[in-house]
């Protein structure tokens, strides 16, 4: 089941039901209400949510805040969902969910199962997301794998707020850097056949170049050598773009991101299966009818400064060659116009900065939807071990490579740590601390809990306790009460990543949420009750809390699934 509203929506709405009441009642006078009638106040002890409207409302109303507190205060009567509010100088109104309420909340989450915190903010919206996409030119290295943890978790979330989300890669294999791609891949091939040639000024010169033109060798012998100086079959250039192709999916596969599709680049040139014009030809033709192109120099222009831009670009060079701005136009048009995505939402790199605003530009002038296209935009890794940087270097024959960063820390520790920081911020990754088998690990501490939760349910499987008829009323220890509340932020967070496109919110909860089960699973520690214990003697309490730790597992499984993780049963 989905739920419509998140609980934060369903709580804002009693306040706005109280707060027109009130003006019904001629308590408060007729003003307008704002949006976000409720948030989450900082400290808990002034309860689950808290509203300023009063203080809000303050000028417009002609009313002091406290004044305004009370009228609203007067029609929020205890009941489904909320305890008696509390009024707070200068003029908030603090809310504490009912106990009853929070208890319930258990039994749903339970119901719901892997759907748990599914919401319906996007309505079926047809989203794209694309990312990574980096030129079928060589392995993947570790900023790439920033652009596929967000890109991938981004995603994910979408889809649980209620967007119909489609993954895709654009593999670029049109334009001059798969010429130099093929270029060295047939110098180091020749190479492999006793010729002495070197590579290409400008070209590849990292070891991979050497294993793809040996792959090539032993698949196809000498068939693809041309006659010395002349250049090589086409075949060569196509070969190597698949081979690096199927290397790039399964690196990514490995790391735990698929895509719904692979698109080409020079598929944009090419008529449609139904014999309309390529996406190229039919974008320029409607950038041209609209007035956007001017022909200079023997170049085609895009106008751009006419649409806001600083400068005008080139789409068509002299010679008639397209630059790889009007392939990302004709993209852009084939992803709204031909494919009919509603959202698209690309997730490129920090030195894709000076394209923004031009793309921005180019699809508003060839599909009218400039504002439906979001550039989201992450910054550079730095990779530490023992306090020191280790270099990077992608065109020095010395590449990290994401395929390296996996096998040393794993593919949940790498997903993880590069969402713990916002995309715009730069970020250091620790190598040592994310293959730490202790609490410091965060990564290690969030699927630790998961398999505490996994470990508890099947101890008390093997006593012949299960969670089945479990009566959650049991639970009003504080420490049992605050795990639920926590769970139960899981569908704000989702739609905060859903909006924000900042899918490090997910992160975070996630280890708040472990710190939520650690400090009910330790309670009797801390406490020195055994009685606080999950399993105890008494068989009925045992069965409440037994539920209470199932709902808990589906909830921060929940969280390591949206990120891509794994969520283990054995730690």
């Amino acid at each position: 089941m989905t739920e419509t509203t998140t609980l934060r929506d369903r709580v804002g709405a009693l306040v706005a039901e109280a707060a027109e009441a009130a003006i019904r009642a001629g308590s408060l006078p007729d003003v307008a209400l704002p949006d976000d009638l409720v948030e989450r106040p900082r400290d808990p002890a002034n309860g689950d949510y808290a509203s300023s409207l009063p203080l809000r409302l303050a000028r417009s109303a002609m009313m002091p805040p406290l004044a305004i507190a009370e009228a609203i205060a007067g029609h929020l009567p205890a009941g489904e969902v909320i305890d008696e509010p509390r009024i707070a100088p200068p003029g908030f109104i603090n809310l504490s969910l009912a106990e009853h309420f929070v208890q319930g909340e258990i039994d749903r989450i339970i119901e719901q199962g892997p759907a748990f915190a599914d919401g319906a903010l996007g309505q079926g919206k047809r989203v794209q997301v694309e990312f990574v996409s980096a030129n079928p030119t060589g392995p993947l290295h570790v900023g790439n794998g920033r652009g596929a943890a967000i890109g991938d978790t981004l995603a994910s979330a979408l889809s649980a707020a209620g967007y119909e989300v489609e993954r895709e890669y654009y593999v670029n294999d049109a334009g001059t850097q798969t010429d130099v791609f093929a270029e060295t891949l047939y110098a180091r091939y020749q190479q492999q056949h006793g010729r002495d040639v070197s590579i290409p000024e400008g070209g590849y010169p990292g070891e991979y170049m050497v294993d793809l033109a040996t792959q090539l060798r032993e698949r196809e012998g000498d068939r693809l050598l041309a006659e010395p100086g002349e250049p090589p079959s086409p075949e060569v250039r196509e070969m190597g773009i698949e081979l690096i192709v199927e290397h790039i999916r399964g690196t990514l596969a490995t790391f735990g991101t698929t895509y719904d599709r692979w698109f080409s680049e020079r598929s944009l040139y090419e008529p449609s299966a139904d014999g309309a014009a390529s996406a190229y030809d039919a974008a320029i033709a409607i950038l041209r009818e609209n007035g956007h192109l001017a022909e200079r120099e023997g170049a085609l222009w895009l106008t751009s400064s006419d649409l806001g831009e600083d400068k005008d670009n080139v789409v068509v060079r002299s010679d008639g060659r397209p630059t790889y701005f009007a392939s990302d136009i004709a993209y852009h048009y084939d992803k709204f116009v031909r494919r009919d995505f509603e959202l698209v939402i690309n997730i490129w790199g920090a030195d894709h900065h000076g394209h923004v605003s031009r793309l921005e530009a180019g699809t508003e002038a060839v599909t009218g939807k400039g504002e439906d296209l979001h550039l989201l935009l992450y910054q550079l890794v730095t990779l530490k071990r023992g306090g020191e940087t280790v270099r990077l270097s992608k065109r020095g024959g010395e590449i990290i490579t994401l395929d390296e960063l996996v096998e040393e820390v794993g593919p949940d520790a790498a997903r993880f740590f590069f969402l713990l920081r916002a995309p715009s911020s730069q970020m250091d990754f620790d190598l040592d601390l994310a293959v730490k088998q202790s609490n410091e690990n965060p990564v290690y501490y969030i699927q630790y809990a998961h398999a505490r939760l996994a470990s508890i349910l099947d101890r008390a499987a093997g006593e012949g306790r299960t969670p089945e008829g479990g009566d959650v009323a049991l639970l009003t220890a504080p420490h049992e009460l605050a795990l639920v509340r926590e769970m139960l932020r899981l569908a704000e967070v989702i739609e905060l990543v859903a909006t924000t496109y900042e899918p490090q919110h997910l992160a975070h909860y996630g280890m708040e949420l472990a710190t939520s089960f650690h400090a009910f699973n330790d309670a009797f520690r801390q406490q020195g009750d055994p009685n606080l214990k999950v399993i105890t003697d008494d068989a009925a309490l045992t069965a409440a809390r037994l539920r209470l730790v199932l709902a808990a597992k589906i909830a921060l499984g929940r969280v390591l699934d949206l990120m891509g993780m794994t969520a283990p049963e054995r730690m």
